[in-house]
Protein backbone atom coordinates (compact mmCIF):
# COMPACT_ATOMS: atom_id res chain seq x y z
CA UNK A 1 0.00 0.00 0.00
CA UNK A 2 1.08 3.38 -1.12
CA UNK A 3 0.31 5.87 1.43
CA UNK A 4 0.41 10.51 0.86
CA UNK A 5 -0.38 13.20 3.16
CA UNK A 6 0.40 13.07 6.91
CA UNK A 7 -1.71 12.37 10.24
CA UNK A 8 -5.96 13.12 9.67
CA UNK A 9 -5.28 13.40 5.77
CA UNK A 10 -3.02 10.19 4.88
CA UNK A 11 -4.76 8.66 1.74
CA UNK A 12 -4.18 5.36 0.41
CA UNK A 13 -3.34 5.47 -3.45
CA UNK A 14 -5.81 4.05 -5.27
CA UNK A 15 -4.18 2.53 -8.51
CA UNK A 16 -5.81 2.37 -12.46
CA UNK A 17 -9.39 3.37 -10.45
CA UNK A 18 -10.79 4.02 -13.73
CA UNK A 19 -12.35 1.33 -15.98
CA UNK A 20 -12.17 2.92 -19.46
CA UNK A 21 -14.41 1.49 -22.19
CA UNK A 22 -11.54 -0.09 -24.40
CA UNK A 23 -10.14 2.54 -26.57
CA UNK A 24 -11.59 5.75 -24.44
CA UNK A 25 -9.66 8.40 -22.74
CA UNK A 26 -9.90 11.57 -20.82
CA UNK A 27 -7.54 13.39 -22.63
CA UNK A 28 -7.58 15.90 -19.97
CA UNK A 29 -10.44 16.92 -17.01
CA UNK A 30 -11.38 20.01 -16.28
CA UNK A 31 -13.19 19.42 -13.08
CA UNK A 32 -14.79 15.77 -11.55
CA UNK A 33 -17.86 16.11 -8.92
CA UNK A 34 -19.73 13.58 -6.66
CA UNK A 35 -23.59 12.62 -6.18
CA UNK A 36 -25.11 11.99 -3.00
CA UNK A 37 -24.93 8.15 -3.96
CA UNK A 38 -20.74 8.41 -4.32
CA UNK A 39 -20.86 8.31 -8.31
CA UNK A 40 -18.17 10.47 -9.34
CA UNK A 41 -18.71 13.12 -12.63
CA UNK A 42 -15.64 13.56 -14.71
CA UNK A 43 -16.04 16.34 -16.61
CA UNK A 44 -13.81 15.78 -19.32
CA UNK A 45 -11.68 16.97 -22.78
CA UNK A 46 -12.15 13.97 -24.99
CA UNK A 47 -15.07 12.60 -27.00
CA UNK A 48 -17.17 11.70 -24.51
CA UNK A 49 -17.50 15.11 -22.24
CA UNK A 50 -18.67 13.57 -19.19
CA UNK A 51 -17.89 9.94 -18.08
CA UNK A 52 -19.89 8.69 -14.82
CA UNK A 53 -18.15 5.91 -12.63
CA UNK A 54 -19.26 4.30 -9.22
CA UNK A 55 -17.28 4.67 -6.37
CA UNK A 56 -15.23 1.37 -7.39
CA UNK A 57 -14.37 2.79 -10.61
CA UNK A 58 -16.94 0.79 -12.75
CA UNK A 59 -17.68 3.27 -15.87
CA UNK A 60 -21.47 3.27 -15.80
CA UNK A 61 -22.36 6.26 -18.62
CA UNK A 62 -21.23 9.11 -20.89
CA UNK A 63 -23.17 11.91 -21.70
CA UNK A 64 -22.46 15.48 -23.30
CA UNK A 65 -21.11 14.46 -26.60
CA UNK A 66 -21.63 17.18 -29.57
CA UNK A 67 -23.04 19.62 -26.67
CA UNK A 68 -19.38 21.16 -24.59
CA UNK A 69 -16.80 22.12 -26.75
CA UNK A 70 -14.15 22.57 -23.67
CA UNK A 71 -15.03 20.98 -20.49
CA UNK A 72 -13.56 23.51 -17.17
CA UNK A 73 -15.55 23.81 -13.99
CA UNK A 74 -18.31 21.25 -12.24
CA UNK A 75 -20.80 22.27 -9.23
CA UNK A 76 -23.13 19.48 -7.94
CA UNK A 77 -26.40 21.25 -6.73
CA UNK A 78 -28.09 20.28 -3.71
CA UNK A 79 -31.52 19.21 -6.21
CA UNK A 80 -29.23 16.72 -7.57
CA UNK A 81 -28.58 19.12 -10.97
CA UNK A 82 -25.11 19.46 -12.28
CA UNK A 83 -23.66 22.96 -13.24
CA UNK A 84 -21.00 22.74 -15.79
CA UNK A 85 -19.16 25.74 -16.98
CA UNK A 86 -17.35 25.34 -20.76
CA UNK A 87 -14.53 28.51 -21.44
CA UNK A 88 -14.67 26.70 -24.84
CA UNK A 89 -18.09 28.40 -25.81
CA UNK A 90 -18.60 30.91 -22.81
CA UNK A 91 -21.74 29.03 -21.28
CA UNK A 92 -22.56 27.51 -18.28
CA UNK A 93 -25.65 24.72 -18.28
CA UNK A 94 -27.45 23.57 -15.82
CA UNK A 95 -28.16 19.41 -16.62
CA UNK A 96 -30.21 16.97 -14.91
CA UNK A 97 -27.12 13.59 -13.94
CA UNK A 98 -28.58 12.05 -17.43
CA UNK A 99 -27.67 15.10 -18.96
CA UNK A 100 -30.53 16.69 -19.95
CA UNK A 101 -29.99 20.53 -20.25
CA UNK A 102 -32.37 22.77 -18.11
CA UNK A 103 -30.95 25.76 -18.07
CA UNK A 104 -28.04 27.78 -20.29
CA UNK A 105 -26.35 30.88 -19.01
CA UNK A 106 -24.44 32.79 -21.52
CA UNK A 107 -24.72 32.50 -25.70
CA UNK A 108 -22.97 29.61 -27.15
CA UNK A 109 -19.81 30.55 -29.25
CA UNK A 110 -21.04 34.43 -28.52
CA UNK A 111 -17.91 35.85 -25.94
CA UNK A 112 -18.71 38.92 -24.51
CA UNK A 113 -16.33 41.55 -25.02
CA UNK A 114 -12.47 41.05 -23.88
CA UNK A 115 -12.59 42.46 -20.40
CA UNK A 116 -16.02 44.08 -20.64
CA UNK A 117 -17.05 42.93 -17.42
CA UNK A 118 -19.66 41.65 -18.74
CA UNK A 119 -20.95 37.39 -18.77
CA UNK A 120 -19.13 35.71 -20.18
CA UNK A 121 -15.70 35.64 -22.16
CA UNK A 122 -14.44 32.33 -21.35
CA UNK A 123 -15.91 32.25 -17.98
CA UNK A 124 -14.59 29.34 -15.70
CA UNK A 125 -16.23 27.96 -12.73
CA UNK A 126 -20.07 28.06 -11.21
CA UNK A 127 -21.04 27.39 -7.61
CA UNK A 128 -24.45 27.98 -5.58
CA UNK A 129 -25.01 29.68 -2.45
CA UNK A 130 -27.24 28.39 0.02
CA UNK A 131 -30.33 30.00 -1.51
CA UNK A 132 -29.62 28.86 -5.23
CA UNK A 133 -27.87 32.07 -6.14
CA UNK A 134 -25.15 31.37 -9.00
CA UNK A 135 -21.85 32.67 -9.06
CA UNK A 136 -19.91 32.32 -11.94
CA UNK A 137 -16.18 33.18 -12.07
CA UNK A 138 -15.49 35.36 -15.86
CA UNK A 139 -12.51 34.05 -15.90
CA UNK A 140 -9.44 34.50 -18.66
CA UNK A 141 -10.95 36.75 -21.11
CA UNK A 142 -12.74 38.73 -18.05
CA UNK A 143 -11.61 39.40 -14.33
CA UNK A 144 -15.23 39.48 -12.45
CA UNK A 145 -17.49 37.41 -10.57
CA UNK A 146 -21.82 37.35 -11.71
CA UNK A 147 -24.15 36.58 -9.51
CA UNK A 148 -27.48 35.49 -11.26
CA UNK A 149 -30.49 34.32 -9.28
CA UNK A 150 -31.93 30.46 -9.41
CA UNK A 151 -33.90 31.15 -12.35
CA UNK A 152 -30.72 32.68 -14.08
CA UNK A 153 -31.18 36.63 -13.72
CA UNK A 154 -28.11 38.42 -13.42
CA UNK A 155 -27.98 40.23 -10.56
CA UNK A 156 -24.79 42.22 -10.31
CA UNK A 157 -20.99 41.93 -11.11
CA UNK A 158 -17.63 42.36 -9.17
CA UNK A 159 -13.94 42.93 -10.08
CA UNK A 160 -11.03 44.03 -12.67
CA UNK A 161 -8.24 43.22 -13.39
CA UNK A 162 -5.42 44.34 -11.12
CA UNK A 163 -3.63 42.66 -7.75
CA UNK A 164 -5.42 45.01 -4.97
CA UNK A 165 -8.37 43.11 -3.08
CA UNK A 166 -10.81 42.18 -5.46
CA UNK A 167 -9.38 42.37 -8.68
CA UNK A 168 -8.14 39.12 -10.43
CA UNK A 169 -5.19 37.96 -12.26
CA UNK A 170 -7.03 34.93 -14.10
CA UNK A 171 -10.37 34.06 -11.18
CA UNK A 172 -10.24 30.39 -11.86
CA UNK A 173 -12.45 29.28 -9.53
CA UNK A 174 -14.82 29.24 -6.41
CA UNK A 175 -16.95 27.70 -3.31
CA UNK A 176 -19.80 28.32 -1.58
CA UNK A 177 -20.08 27.31 1.97
CA UNK A 178 -23.12 26.88 3.93
CA UNK A 179 -23.18 30.41 5.13
CA UNK A 180 -23.22 31.58 1.96
CA UNK A 181 -19.36 32.97 1.90
CA UNK A 182 -17.19 32.70 -1.28
CA UNK A 183 -13.50 31.96 -1.60
CA UNK A 184 -12.02 32.58 -4.79
CA UNK A 185 -9.06 31.13 -6.90
CA UNK A 186 -7.15 34.14 -7.82
CA UNK A 187 -4.87 32.00 -9.76
CA UNK A 188 -1.74 34.44 -10.94
CA UNK A 189 -2.38 36.45 -7.84
CA UNK A 190 -1.49 33.37 -5.91
CA UNK A 191 -4.40 33.76 -3.34
CA UNK A 192 -7.69 32.75 -2.24
CA UNK A 193 -9.40 35.97 -1.89
CA UNK A 194 -12.85 35.68 0.37
CA UNK A 195 -16.28 37.54 -0.48
CA UNK A 196 -19.93 38.01 1.70
CA UNK A 197 -22.52 36.91 -1.01
CA UNK A 198 -23.07 40.87 -1.83
CA UNK A 199 -19.27 40.67 -3.55
CA UNK A 200 -17.45 42.60 -0.23
CA UNK A 201 -13.61 41.80 0.19
CA UNK A 202 -13.40 39.63 3.81
CA UNK A 203 -9.39 39.20 3.41
CA UNK A 204 -7.23 36.56 1.68
CA UNK A 205 -5.40 33.86 2.10
CA UNK A 206 -1.38 33.47 0.53
CA UNK A 207 0.30 30.54 0.91
CA UNK A 208 -0.54 29.16 -2.24
CA UNK A 209 0.89 28.93 -4.99
CA UNK A 210 -1.42 29.45 -8.67
CA UNK A 211 -4.64 28.13 -6.94
CA UNK A 212 -6.62 26.15 -9.20
CA UNK A 213 -8.92 23.88 -8.32
CA UNK A 214 -10.97 23.95 -5.02
CA UNK A 215 -13.21 22.06 -3.31
CA UNK A 216 -15.10 22.46 -0.11
CA UNK A 217 -16.72 20.19 2.59
CA UNK A 218 -20.09 21.05 4.03
CA UNK A 219 -21.02 21.74 7.54
CA UNK A 220 -20.02 23.88 10.48
CA UNK A 221 -16.46 23.08 10.07
CA UNK A 222 -15.71 22.79 7.06
CA UNK A 223 -12.82 21.99 4.62
CA UNK A 224 -11.08 23.19 1.78
CA UNK A 225 -8.99 21.53 -0.83
CA UNK A 226 -7.21 23.53 -3.31
CA UNK A 227 -5.19 22.24 -6.22
CA UNK A 228 -1.78 24.16 -6.85
CA UNK A 229 -1.04 24.18 -10.50
CA UNK A 230 2.75 24.98 -10.12
CA UNK A 231 5.46 26.73 -12.13
CA UNK A 232 4.05 28.61 -14.75
CA UNK A 233 7.09 29.79 -16.28
CA UNK A 234 10.72 27.95 -17.81
CA UNK A 235 12.68 30.33 -14.85
CA UNK A 236 11.00 28.17 -12.24
CA UNK A 237 10.27 25.55 -13.72
CA UNK A 238 12.81 23.53 -11.69
CA UNK A 239 12.15 25.00 -8.24
CA UNK A 240 11.37 22.85 -5.76
CA UNK A 241 8.32 23.11 -3.64
CA UNK A 242 6.18 25.34 -5.25
CA UNK A 243 3.69 22.40 -7.00
CA UNK A 244 1.95 21.04 -8.23
CA UNK A 245 -0.39 19.76 -5.07
CA UNK A 246 -2.83 19.73 -3.11
CA UNK A 247 -3.07 21.72 -0.19
CA UNK A 248 -5.84 21.27 2.49
CA UNK A 249 -6.98 24.06 5.14
CA UNK A 250 -9.30 25.45 7.05
CA UNK A 251 -11.49 28.36 6.55
CA UNK A 252 -9.14 30.78 7.57
CA UNK A 253 -6.23 29.03 5.37
CA UNK A 254 -4.51 27.48 8.01
CA UNK A 255 -2.42 24.42 6.15
CA UNK A 256 -3.98 21.24 7.76
CA UNK A 257 -2.31 18.90 5.12
CA UNK A 258 -0.78 18.09 1.69
CA UNK A 259 -0.40 16.15 -0.69
CA UNK A 260 2.70 15.66 -4.12
CA UNK A 261 6.46 15.83 -4.53
CA UNK A 262 8.70 18.26 -4.64
CA UNK A 263 8.42 18.34 -8.45
CA UNK A 264 5.93 17.98 -10.80
CA UNK A 265 5.68 13.75 -11.85
CA UNK A 266 3.89 10.90 -13.15
CA UNK A 267 4.85 9.01 -9.53
CA UNK A 268 2.46 7.99 -6.62
CA UNK A 269 1.61 11.07 -5.12
CA UNK A 270 2.78 13.81 -7.89
CA UNK A 271 1.21 15.26 -9.89
CA UNK A 272 1.06 17.73 -13.42
CA UNK A 273 -1.86 20.01 -13.13
CA UNK A 274 -4.35 19.08 -10.49
CA UNK A 275 -7.37 21.14 -12.11
CA UNK A 276 -10.54 19.29 -10.50
CA UNK A 277 -11.43 18.20 -7.10
CA UNK A 278 -13.94 16.11 -5.33
CA UNK A 279 -14.49 14.47 -1.96
CA UNK A 280 -17.13 11.80 -1.78
CA UNK A 281 -19.16 10.87 1.75
CA UNK A 282 -16.10 8.82 3.18
CA UNK A 283 -13.58 10.87 2.29
CA UNK A 284 -11.82 9.49 -0.77
CA UNK A 285 -10.16 12.29 -2.69
CA UNK A 286 -10.93 12.33 -6.41
CA UNK A 287 -8.08 14.77 -8.63
CA UNK A 288 -8.49 15.58 -12.22
CA UNK A 289 -5.67 17.16 -14.24
CA UNK A 290 -5.26 18.60 -17.52
CA UNK A 291 -1.60 16.96 -18.01
CA UNK A 292 -1.86 17.04 -21.79
CA UNK A 293 -1.65 21.04 -21.43
CA UNK A 294 1.28 20.57 -18.69
CA UNK A 295 3.30 17.71 -20.53
CA UNK A 296 5.69 19.77 -22.83
CA UNK A 297 5.87 22.31 -20.66
CA UNK A 298 7.66 20.27 -17.40
CA UNK A 299 9.09 17.90 -19.98
CA UNK A 300 9.73 19.63 -23.31
CA UNK A 301 11.82 17.17 -24.30
CA UNK A 302 9.74 14.41 -24.19
CA UNK A 303 6.97 13.40 -26.36
CA UNK A 304 3.30 13.38 -24.68
CA UNK A 305 2.14 9.72 -23.68
CA UNK A 306 -0.97 8.98 -25.21
CA UNK A 307 -2.77 9.49 -21.97
CA UNK A 308 -0.63 10.72 -19.13
CA UNK A 309 -2.13 9.95 -16.07
CA UNK A 310 -5.28 12.20 -15.96
CA UNK A 311 -7.49 10.94 -12.55
CA UNK A 312 -6.66 9.88 -9.15
CA UNK A 313 -7.98 8.36 -6.34
CA UNK A 314 -7.01 8.75 -2.89
CA UNK A 315 -8.71 6.65 -0.29
CA UNK A 316 -8.48 8.07 3.18
CA UNK A 317 -7.09 6.50 6.08
CA UNK A 318 -9.01 6.75 9.29
CA UNK A 319 -7.03 6.16 12.58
Amino acid sequence: MTTVGTGDYSYEIVENWAKLPTGWRFKEIGAVGVDRHDRVYVFNRGEHPMMVFDRDGNFLKSWGEGVFSRAHGLDMGADETIWLTDDGDHTVRQCTLDGRVLLTLGIPGRPAAYMSGLPFHRCTHTALSPHGDIYVTDGYGNSCIHKFDPAGRLLHSWGSPGTDPGEFNIVHNLVCDDAGMLYVADRENHRVQVFDGSGRYQGQWNNLHRPCAMFMTRGACPTCFIGELGPGMAVNRDLPNIGPRITITDMTGRRLGRIGGLHPGLGPGEFLAPHGIAVDSRGDLYVGEVSHTNWSFFNPDVPTPPDPRALHKFRRLVA
